[in-house]
C-alpha cells in the first residue's frame, strides 16, 4: 500500500488505521481490556498486528460510556450491538423508501 492508497482512506470509516496502542489510548482503558469484551475484532495488518477502524473505536466509545455510567459490561455490550442493529435497519428502511418514492405508485395487476 503506498502513502498515495492511505490517504484516500483517510475518511474511510471501516478502513483499520489505529493501533491496539493508539485504540487503547483514545478509550482511555488498556490494550487487554479492549480484546476482553470481545465486543469488537481486530483486523489484522501485513504484519500482523492489530488494527481498528473509527467504526469500530466509535462503538467501543459507546460501550464504555455505558460502562462507565453503571452498566455492566456484558450488558454494555449488548445493548451497543442492539443500537447498531437497529441504525442499520433504519438506514435500510429509508433507502427502501426512497427507492419506493423514487418509483411512483404502484398500480394493481
Amino acid at each position: 500500500m503506498t502513502a498515495g492508497d492511505s490517504y484516500d482512506r483517510i475518511d474511510d470509516d471501516d478502513y483499520p488505521a489505529y493501533t491496539m496502542g493508539r485504540a487503547a489510548e483514545m478509550l482511555g482503558t488498556t490494550q487487554g481490556a479492549i480484546g476482553e469484551a470481545r465486543l469488537i475484532t481486530p483486523l489484522r495488518s501485513a504484519g500482523g498486528h492489530r488494527r481498528y477502524s473509527r467504526y469500530q473505536l466509535r462503538i467501543a466509545a459507546r460501550a464504555r460510556e455505558l460502562v462507565d455510567g453503571g452498566t455492566p459490561i456484558e450488558a454494555a455490550c449488548r445493548i451497543v450491538v442492539l443500537e447498531d442493529q437497529l441504525e442499520e435497519a433504519q438506514r435500510i428502511n429509508t433507502e427502501y423508501r426512497r427507492a419506493a418514492e423514487s418509483a411512483g405508485p404502484m398500480t394493481p395487476a
